[in-house]
């Protein structure tokens, strides 16, 4: 989904992009304030709110970015979304007091716009204005922008994990407990959250069941990948992989990757040049290749260059992130010789394995 998004520029370093549907929301916006009679002026007026709020957003984000990288953490992107803004951590502090401080910092900001909005607001609505509130205007801009960030730092305090909340919980959790079973409990209490978002959404606005969805999946996700990684822990790279394996040779043709394909279980190939890895080939990349009439074709055309080169002492956790996103078999080494590969997969038949060991010790 993030790959549909426009490049804004940078902040403090960090990548700021918008996705492309930001731009159907602030047409949505601007169109429907014309149409229930609210005349050119307020349509404007609603869009440079909705704007406004999104520079908060925005800044909630650069929050978690920049106490992420106090702890020596980088942020690859911040995308602006329709509903919300995301901070691409490469990590998280594994430290509860590290995640504590960067999970708490996005709110922080919040609470901090609100204070300084409430600083430069002359605007005092009555009771019986309160109706109208909602209805943007130069006179209660302001007033409506203090009024959304306190919202949003007080809604990101739910204990709805992976939400901030959810986060901040963890982490104090974590000061008594493992991390895994403090991930497990936010995990939970969060998808229970999220029932309640849906369910509220269907009776109210419908726009909480797209909120309960988002914290459901996510919960569900960190609290799988936090399992893996303890599972994992205490083995390395020459644990899990495979000392015997398949290779193609850099001249060979994409028929001959076929041919391999075919007479073996293998859906993933090293390619060598007199004996050295220097790209992979994929079962999917096979298939592509035939697709568009690339029999003949060399290897070297259509093989994945990008190889990622392990060590066979390195621990499993720490790779086990970077093979989550490049997904790639991956030549393993002891020294300068190749002793083996490593995937995806057969990581997560170690994994599963591990899970089956456990229930049953």
């Amino acid at each position: 989904m993030m790959s549909y998004s426009l490049h804004l520029g940078r902040l403090f370093g960090i990548p700021l992009k918008v996705h492309w549907t930001f731009g159907i929301l602030i047409l949505w916006i601007f169109f429907r304030n014309l149409t229930i009679g609210g005349g050119s002026s307020q349509a404007l007026w609603s869009v440079f709110f909705v704007l406004a709020i999104f520079v908060c957003v925005t800044l909630h984000e650069l929050g978690h970015a920049l106490a992420a990288r106090h702890y020596r953490i980088r942020t690859r992107d911040i995308t602006l979304l329709p509903i919300g803004g995301v901070a691409r951590l490469e990590a998280m502090p594994e430290k509860p007091l590290h995640e504590l401080w960067v999970a708490i910092a996005g709110p922080l900001v919040n609470f901090i716009l609100a204070g300084l909005l409430a600083l430069l607001v002359r605007y005092r609505p009555n009771p019986q204005d309160l109706e109208g509130i909602m209805t943007i205007t130069g006179h209660n801009f302001l007033f409506n922008l203090l009024m959304v960030n306190l919202w949003l730092g007080l809604f990101n305090l739910l204990p709805a994990f992976p939400m901030d909340g959810g986060r901040i919980l963890r982490a104090l959790l974590a000061l008594r407990i493992s991390r895994h079973r403090a991930t497990r409990i936010a995990a939970t209490l969060g998808q229970l959250l999220a029932i309640a978002f849906v369910v509220l959404g269907f009776f109210g606005n419908p726009f909480l069941v797209f909120i309960g969805l988002f914290i459901f999946l996510g919960a569900q996700a960190e609290a799988e990948f936090v399992e893996a990684q303890w599972l994992l822990s205490g083995y390395r790279v020459a644990d899990v992989m495979m000392r015997q394996f398949p290779t193609l040779q850099l001249t060979d043709t994409v028929q001959d990757a076929v041919r391999m394909l075919l007479n073996s279980q293998c859906r993933n190939f090293l390619v060598l040049n007199d004996g050295e890895p220097v790209g992979t080939l994929s079962r999917d990349e096979i298939i592509r290749a035939i697709s568009e009439n690339k029999h003949t074709a060399p290897i070297e055309e259509v093989m994945n260059t990008h190889l990622l080169r392990l060590s066979a002492e390195q621990p499993l956790p720490e790779i086990w992130k970077f093979m989550q996103e490049d997904k790639h078999l991956a030549p393993v080494f002891e020294g300068q010789q190749l002793v083996g590969v490593v995937d995806p997969e057969n990581i997560m038949e170690f994994i599963m394995i591990r899970g089956a060991e456990l229930k049953t010790a």
